[in-house]
């Protein structure tokens, strides 16, 4: 017998390496990084902002395709590009090109799974949407010739197709029932009218005309700033203002009282749908709310520990006496950009104790965008361009300074900016033997987790000089 399980032991592998010669392996491995370029083209050539994002210039000129005939074309070419990425066996494959595969077979199966919801139908809020999304572009694209001027007022031109096509896809939800909350598309009509009602030579998207690179004569920087604020007069606010009557006059009215997804059709199931995409898991929403009930009431008593600790018997004396404490509340939008930079400089400084892969790219500290600040965390990162043109952003709401408390700052710079995000997602794309794959809804739990785990390097840093700071999470 021992013989017996002894002989299979060396003639099952050599059925396994039979079975799968080098060459044939060698042919699955091409096979695999082939189909996922392609895939990685595919995405480039329809979502060209994403690919503007990323730095990747070849569709500068063109906006997203919103229309239900690119968003069913879409589905049919998801559907396609899944069985081919099934039908290649990774027996044998390296373990990450295995796991290259199972992350984009999930990506691709959660995609066609999420479309019984029609998440387009429902395309807006005060955090998303074209409305609040085509202005942030400005802040990540990168305008070093003529020709990038160019590209841009050819978008500026093409909004209101896009507008259009958003307006469509809102219609149908609309019908279907499928509406966010109203209170919140009462802020979108803020936030819409605000732009349309903002003079073209002061909109958003007429910054880039504010200042040009030396490379760029005198003749064409007057021919471009005037031709791209004509865009944003005769395109973009005539746009925006048909956006914000639609909103306000039929689609804000119908918005649904109850905020949550259960007020939706078939709301507990799309609820379930987006925990388990989110999460990785499939424990059920309830599941997941018991977790964190079971965090909330760790941290709160680690909380009551710290505050007892400075001398209060509880939470709500000492939050009544740090919002009474102007020493702990900013004083200008200029306060929290340059403490922002200070704790994200002084941890740069710890970075080589700590880590072994470091970035390359640096991380910069912008503030959030006035058009949006109402609305917008208190801090959240942007990624910088995987050919390092362009480094990392950490957005910062400066916002109503005089009410927004310093002691979440520090945290913050680490979680949103470094080490956090900014290490998790740079040294991600600086790594060469990684493919190309779509960015981090793939794994949004461990994304957020990441960021939080990377965060909490601050405590063992020892760059906190006192309890206070431990007590406020991070504001992103």
């Amino acid at each position: 017998m021992r013989f017996l399980i002894c002989l299979l032991a060396v003639l099952i592998p050599a059925t396994v390496a039979a079975a799968n010669p080098p060459a044939d392996l060698a042919a699955r491995r091409k096979a695999l990084n082939d189909l996922l370029h392609e895939r990685w083209e595919y995405t480039m050539r329809t979502s060209p902002i994403y690919a503007s994002i990323l730095g990747d210039k070849r569709y500068n000129d063109k906006l997203d395709d919103f229309s239900q005939q690119a968003i069913d074309d879409d589905l049919e070419q998801t559907r396609l590009f899944l069985s081919r990425f099934e039908a290649i066996d990774t027996t044998g494959f390296p373990e990450q090109e295995a796991l290259n595969k199972q992350l984009m077979v999930r990506d691709l199966k959660m995609s066609l799974e999420g479309a019984r919801f029609k998440p387009w139908e429902m395309p807006v809020n005060q955090s998303s949407g074209i409305h609040i999304d085509a202005p942030q572009l400005v802040s990540v694209l990168s305008f070093e010739n003529v020709k990038d001027y160019e590209d841009y007022i050819t978008r500026l031109k093409l909004l209101p197709v896009l507008f259009d096509q958003t307006i469509v896809q809102m219609r149908k939800g609309m019908a279907a029932g499928l509406m966010p909350p109203k209170i919140l598309l009462e802020k979108v009509v803020t936030q819409a009218n605000g732009i349309a009602t903002t003079a073209r030579d002061q909109s958003p998207f007429a910054h880039p005309f504010d200042k040009f690179p030396e490379a760029i004569s005198e003749a064409d920087r007057k021919r471009l700033r005037e031709v791209g604020l004509a865009a944003i007069r005769d395109s973009v606010i005539p746009a925006y203002v048909k956006f914000t009557a639609f909103v306000r006059d039929e689609y804000a009215p119908k918005g649904r009282a109850e905020p949550g997804a259960w007020a939706l059709p078939d709301g507990a199931a799309w609820y379930a749908f987006r925990v388990k995409e989110s999460t990785t898991t499939n424990l059920s929403p309830d599941e997941i709310h018991q977790i964190g009930l079971e965090q909330v009431k760790d941290i709160e008593s680690r909380m009551l520990a710290v505050a007892k600790q400075l001398g209060y018997k509880d939470m709500k004396g000492l939050n009544a006496a740090v919002d009474a404490d102007p020493k702990l509340h900013a004083h200008s939008r200029q306060e929290i950009l340059d403490l922002y930079r200070k704790y994200i400089d002084q941890m740069y400084t710890r970075l080589p104790q700590m880590f072994g892969r470091l970035p390359k790219a640096r991380l910069e500290v912008m503030p959030v965008e006035e058009f949006r600040e109402k609305e917008a965390s208190g801090a959240s990162y942007v990624d910088g361009t995987p050919d390092g043109s362009r480094p990392g952003h950490i957005m910062v709401n400066t916002g109503d300074f005089a009410k927004r408390s310093l002691l979440d700052v520090e945290t913050t710079a680490y979680h949103e900016g470094v080490p956090g995000h900014h290490l998790q997602i740079t040294i991600a794309q600086e790594l060469p033997e990684l493919p190309p794959l779509p960015p981090a809804r793939i794994l949004h739990g461990l994304y957020r987790r990441m960021g939080a785990v990377l965060g909490e390097t601050r405590q063992r840093s020892r760059l906190f000089p006192g309890s206070l700071q431990l007590l406020w999470p991070p504001a992103g």
